[in-house]
């Protein structure tokens, strides 16, 4: 199947154009050929009027199209100024000159209304600021069209808001914004035109306003999605994890809300012997450079039927990689490097896996982070499944649409405790958003 067949997509100046899609839709690879990481088979890609062709990245940000990965490219020790300058650093009398440097971030710091000081070293600095430094490095190189991928996947609520006021503020000074993302509501927000791309064609084009929710989740995965689906209340039995501020359950979902860096990774951490589906999917949940197989059987490299004598079954592991990726719609082959598949897929992959180990209790953390509307139905329901079947689920999540829907109870995570407890009948909103800032006892 072709990445991207034939795809036409028409982006203006001074405009912040989404694009969206499902997991391997075509996304990527179509924002990779503009920005010179992969070459076309087809096709011409013009920009201001003119052909151009771009053999790599450099050749890309000297045309002015520079792009913000979903992985950042920064150095941790160096300050934001060294960040930004490097490999086109300012020079006096041939000598790098580190005031230069400064003074030319500091002004584009101020233009553009950033949150930084030039003299900040990167490791200190959070997430959404990164994300920033990573804006201001195109900046600085008179980048005029700009790619985010996935830009407010690792953001908190009010990191997402102030990127959006950036990205407002750069289409207003004439630059181009193309913005990868598969949240509906924050394409609606923020987007003036979108186009959706399915199975590596455009499924749907035109001006934001024009589309509804709903519009674009059928246009991304081709069929309706129940966007405000109400699943009903578990069963809760006996305790499956005790802990002297937490008790999970048998057949019960207990979700924690928080805003991020408020103790979560530490409550969790104190957890262990469970089934576990790691915040971070690449870095801890799987190995890139392994084959899906491989990563498949983690876990189960110990037990029968994959072992058998002390020696690896390579065809049981195949056979039970086969069975993981068709319960739970993995696209991809299981010979190919799990780091090559879309986010989207290697989630679904990561928590097919430890599902299959059926223990009395899964962590899962971050479950849909990068997963378009399609994958988070199906990620949904498989965790309604696991605790329909008696099990017992520890939900930690960002989204709080996603808390609300699945939890049997909700607690909060403010400040390194757990500062408010909600039933579900109890559960709005307003009321855990308060929580989460503090305000509820």
């Amino acid at each position: 199947m072709l990445a991207n067949d034939h795809v036409d997509v028409d982006v203006a100046c001074g405009e912040i154009h989404a694009l969206m899609g499902e997991n391997g839709a075509g996304k990527s690879t179509l924002m990779s050929i503009l920005y010179g990481l992969r070459q076309p088979d087809a096709g011409t890609i013009v920009l201001h009027g003119a052909p151009v062709t771009f053999a790599s990245p450099a050749q890309a940000i000297d045309a002015g199209v520079g792009m913000v990965q979903q992985e950042f490219a920064l150095f941790p020790q160096l300050t934001v100024a060294e960040n930004v300058v490097f490999g086109r650093e300012p020079t006096r009398r041939g000598l790098l000159s580190r005031k230069a440097a400064v003074l030319a971030v500091a002004e584009l710091i101020s233009r553009h209304d950033l949150r930084l000081r030039p003299g900040d070293r990167v490791a200190d600095l959070p997430v959404g600021a990164r994300q920033q430094v990573e804006i201001l490095k195109l900046l600085y190189r008179q980048a005029d069209v700009l790619i985010l991928d996935e830009p407010t996947a690792v953001l908190t609520p009010a990191e997402t808001e102030r990127l959006f006021g950036v990205l407002r503020g750069l289409a207003a000074s004439g630059r181009t914004v193309l913005f990868v993302s598969h949240k509906l509501q924050e394409v609606l927000a923020v987007s003036d035109h979108v186009t959706v791309m399915r199975d590596g064609r455009v499924s749907a084009h035109g001006a934001t306003g024009s589309f509804t929710p709903a519009s674009l989740a059928s246009a991304m995965v081709g069929r309706e999605v129940d966007l405000d689906r109400a699943y009903p209340r578990g069963t809760p039995g006996a305790p499956v994890l005790e802990l002297p501020e937490l008790t999970v359950r048998s057949g019960e979902i207990v979700g924690i809300a928080g805003v991020a860096g408020n103790g979560q990774n530490a409550l969790v951490s104190r957890i262990r012997k469970v089934a576990h589906v790691p915040e971070e999917r690449g870095e801890v949940g799987s190995a890139s450079q392994a084959s899906l197989a491989d990563n498949l059987a983690v876990g189960f490299h110990r037990r029968k039927p994959l072992v058998r004598g002390g020696f690896l079954r390579p065809s049981k592991i195949r056979k039970h990689a086969r069975s993981i990726v068709a319960r739970f719609d993995v696209r991809g082959s299981i010979e190919q490097p799990m780091g090559t598949l879309s986010g989207g897929n290697q989630q679904k992959a990561i928590l097919g896996r430890e599902l299959t180990h059926g223990a009395a209790l899964l962590v899962v953390e971050q479950p849909t982070r990068g997963v378009d509307v399609g994958a988070i139905e199906n990620i949904h329901a498989h965790l309604i499944v696991y605790r329909d079947a008696g099990h017992g689920i520890l939900l930690v999540s960002a989204e709080l649409s996603e808390i609300l829907a699945l939890s049997d109870r909700i607690l909060v995570m403010y400040e390194g405790r757990i500062s408010a407890e909600f039933s579900r009948a109890e559960a709005d909103p307003e009321r855990i958003g308060l929580a989460m800032a503090g305000g509820a006892p």
